[in-house]
């Protein structure tokens, strides 16, 4: 059932006897203060709808223990022990100096019952109540948009790593499975086969027995009767047998070898399906997951984030984060925010998107004086397309303009195309939004509105990841991105603060 607060101070309350030692102007000092205000006993009611049973921790403690291990990047273990032994905390959570605390399970308890409600973010969504009520954004019309590549919590697995632990989970987890002969490996030990992996026949031999090991158990496990998690790693096991392997045409029927391509969605491991690989750059990458921010860069509220796996696109998700705001924002985004689509949907909502365009491609095949894009005139009405040479071609249905065997005798010609068939120039859905973006940008169309507020979110990414944040603590998408609203909400509350954040008479207000 669910705890209450007790407005009544114990004997030995901390706060009562030390709570003058800690720092004005400190989140552990507001929290201490206001935590009533902010996470009151009814804002968790519906996590606990039985009224029988030993009565929960309270939601204030709770979640004032969530906000401060947001705050400080601490696990489960490490909060409970600093609420046990640090007084800051236990002025903070308004607990006695002799407060045991709990066991770190109930913070994971907290954790699913917040997942598997209607309003997971409810802590983030309290937090952003507060911006609202301070005015602290009225009039402020600016948003950067910007994403950051976190860490997963677990270890990348290869090919043979990732089908010997499927192979050996859905063997444990049903009967059937353990019933089918498989001899390319002993699944009961742990670690890796033994083989040659040096000797590239030993390795596609090892392959082959692995993959047809997987074949054999999906096979005996078609049509049997599974439950939620069991078919959770069947559909496992079927997506790491395919996914990095192909068959071997040199070696014939029922043999395979590591493809010689990398699937765009791969799973990097099976401890955590979900985490995903992304290149920062040719040099520079990382496995996991992808936070997204919203911030206004006056202030350095974040305003809005949100969790996906690192290979998803920036823009329909930094798009997604403004679904909400009233329209006439300034949005302020680097070219990954620059797509068409994205730009559109910007535009249907009323704002101005202040955003890097995309880098226009060039042919590796041509010199350095190579037509650009923009060197070609586009006339959208009449949907035709002339060349610098001064040939027109009509825009076909498709989107191409076709000018074919008008290269064959232009003097340019090696300055536009390498194609023997002469240069075929596409025409996207969104060309006229991505022309005039460009043109805009070169004009210097509110470049110095750019580059003086946009930096702020580079500011707030840097606060996000500090005190070890840049590694997720938790394994999938939901579980992180419950944190990442925490973390958030920590890092608003800290900044609402230090900016003079109190509770007045009309209710919260900046200094």
């Amino acid at each position: 059932m669910q705890g209450s607060s007790d407005q009544d101070r114990e004997l030995l309350d901390a706060g009562a006897l030390v709570g003058h030692l800690v720092p004005e102007g400190s989140v552990h000092r507001f929290l201490a203060e206001h935590r009533h205000r902010l996470f009151p006993d009814a804002m968790f009611e519906d996590l606990f709808p039985s009224r029988r049973g030993r009565p929960s921790v309270p939601a204030g403690v709770i979640a004032t223990v969530m906000v401060l291990q947001a705050l400080e990047g601490r696990s489960d273990r490490e909060a409970v022990e600093a609420l046990r032994t640090d007084l800051r905390w236990k002025v903070a959570a308004g607990l006695a100096l002799d407060d045991e605390g709990f066991h770190p399970t109930v913070l994971t308890l907290w954790r699913n019952k917040l997942r598997a409600s209607d309003a997971p973010e409810r802590i983030f969504d309290a937090v952003r109540e507060v911006v609202a009520e301070t005015g602290v954004l009225k009039g402020k019309t600016r948003r950067a948009l910007d994403s950051t590549l976190l860490d997963d919590a677990v270890a990348t697995q290869d090919t043979v790593t990732q089908l010997v632990s499927m192979i050996r989970r859905v063997r444990k987890a049903i009967p059937a499975a353990a019933a089918v002969e498989v001899v390319a490996h002993d699944y009961e030990t742990g670690g890796k086969p033994a083989c040659a992996w040096d000797d590239p026949d030993a390795r596609d031999e090892l392959i082959t027995g692995l993959v047809n090991d997987a074949l054999a158990v999906l096979n005996a496990l078609d049509g049997v009767g599974l439950d939620d998690d069991q078919q959770q790693l069947v559909a496992l096991l079927a997506l790491v047998a395919g996914q990095d392997v192909e068959p071997d045409p040199e070696r014939g029927d029922g043999s395979w070898r590591i493809a010689r391509g990398v699937a765009s969605e791969r799973v990097i491991s099976t401890v955590d399906p979900e985490s995903r690989h992304m290149h920062k750059s040719r040099s520079s990458y990382r496995d996991g997951y992808k936070a997204h921010v919203a911030v206004e860069p006056d202030t350095g509220i974040i305003t809005g984030c949100d969790l996906t796996p690192a290979n998803a696109g920036d823009g329909p998700v930094g798009a997604r984060l403004l679904e909400g705001e009233d329209p006439g924002l300034d949005v302020l985004a680097d070219s990954a925010y620059g797509s068409g689509p994205v730009r559109t949907k910007l535009a249907e909502a009323g704002h101005t998107a202040i955003i890097k365009p995309w880098p226009l491609g060039r042919n590796p095949n041509l010199g350095d004086d190579q037509f650009r894009r923009d060197d070609f005139v586009i006339d959208y009405a009449q949907r035709t397309v002339t060349c610098p040479a001064g040939q027109t071609a009509v825009i076909t249905t498709t989107g191409n303009a076709v000018f074919g065997q008008r290269c064959a005798t232009c003097p340019s010609r090696h300055r536009c195309t390498s194609a023997r068939k002469g240069k075929t120039f596409k025409i996207g859905d969104h060309d006229q939004e991505l022309a005039a973006a460009r043109t805009e940008w070169r004009a210097g169309t509110r470049l110095d509105d750019y580059r003086q507020h946009r930096p702020m979110v580079e500011r707030a990414i840097a606060w996000l990841v500090a005190n070890g944040n840049r590694r997720v603590r938790f394994r999938g998408v939901e579980r992180n991105r419950l944190g990442l609203s925490h973390r958030a909400a920590a890092l608003n509350l800290r900044r609402l603060i230090n900016l003079g954040l109190h509770h007045g008479p009309t209710g919260w207000a900046i200094t």
